[in-house]
């Protein structure tokens, strides 16, 4: 079923992995709040951190697109709960490793953003 708030978080969306492949902090900035958390859940590299200290490794990462490494992106779920929160299950693949993503979403005056980044990956064996 479609909502009048697709087609805005399909373009976050599109953002959000634009951004990470070519290591763009200010095209980030446009998908994250403010009040951003990063998680890190990886088996033995667990790890937290705001908004500025992520786009401060984002602006030090050598960008994969620079590389031309191979991206794959894939939107698996996402679920509103009412015009303000949501929830998105997301992988891609980048730097050599397969991502697994759960975003938080909450609408706000700026428009959809990414409240919570908690994820994990594994390294790709190819």
């Amino acid at each position: 079923m479609s909502t009048q708030h697709d087609a805005e978080i399909d373009a976050l969306l599109g953002r959000y992995f634009d951004g990470l492949y070519h290591s763009d902090s200010s095209v980030l900035r446009t998908v994250f709040h403010t009040d951003l958390s990063y998680v890190n859940g990886t088996d033995g590299t667990y790890e937290t951190m705001g908004l500025e200290d992520y786009m401060a490794r984002i602006d030090a990462r050598t960008p994969p697109a620079s590389r031309n490494d191979p991206r794959e992106e894939v939107v698996e779920r996402i679920a509103l709960k009412g015009d303000r929160i949501g929830i998105v299950e997301a992988r891609m693949t980048m730097l050599g490793r397969n991502y697994q993503d759960l975003l938080t979403l909450i609408n706000t005056d700026e428009g959809w953003r990414v409240l919570t980044k908690v994820f994990s990956f594994v390294e790709r064996k190819d």
